[in-house]
C-alpha cells in the first residue's frame, strides 16, 4: 500500500478551521468573520450542526480582505468590487487561455495540411528544349 505524503493531506480548500482558529490565523476578532459573511466577502462551509469552517484558501482571502482594509483603506463595498473584479478577471483568464490553446491547435492544423499540399505537388523543374514547344 503506498504511503501518503504529509501534503496530500494539506488541501486548501478543505475547510477544517472553526470561527475562533480562522480569526486568529487571519489576525481578526470571530465577530469580523460573522461580518465579513453577511457582506458576503467569505462563504465559509457549514456542518450539518450549522458551525462554520473555513479552509486555507478562506483564511488567505480573509488575510487579503484584511490587507485591503488596513494597509490601503478600501471600504468592505470596495473590498467586494475588488474581490469580483479578480474572479472576473480569473474567469478572463482561463478563456483568453483556452482560445490561445484553440489558435495553437488551428494554427498546427494549418501548418500540417500546407504541409500535405506541398508534398502532394510535384516541383520538379522539367527543361523542354526550345524547338519542342508549340506555340498556336
Amino acid at each position: 500500500m503506498k504511503k501518503k505524503k504529509e501534503e496530500d493531506f494539506r488541501d486548501i480548500d478543505i475547510p477544517v478551521y472553526m470561527i475562533s482558529v480562522a480569526a486568529k490565523l487571519a489576525g481578526v476578532h470571530p465577530q469580523t468573520l460573522r461580518i465579513y459573511e453577511r457582506k458576503k466577502l467569505i462563504r465559509p462551509s457549514r456542518t450539518p450542526g450549522s458551525t462554520r469552517l473555513y479552509s486555507a484558501e478562506d483564511i488567505q482571502r480573509l488575510k487579503y480582505i484584511q490587507r485591503l482594509t488596513q494597509e490601503c483603506g478600501v471600504n468592505l463595498a470596495g473590498v467586494r468590487l475588488i474581490m469580483d473584479l479578480r474572479r472576473e478577471l480569473e474567469v478572463m483568464k482561463k478563456a483568453l487561455d483556452e482560445a490561445e490553446k484553440r489558435f495553437e491547435d488551428f494554427e498546427r492544423e494549418v501548418e500540417e495540411r500546407m504541409e500535405n499540399i506541398r508534398r502532394s505537388h510535384r516541383r520538379d523543374l522539367v527543361l523542354i528544349p526550345r524547338g519542342e514547344i508549340v506555340r498556336r
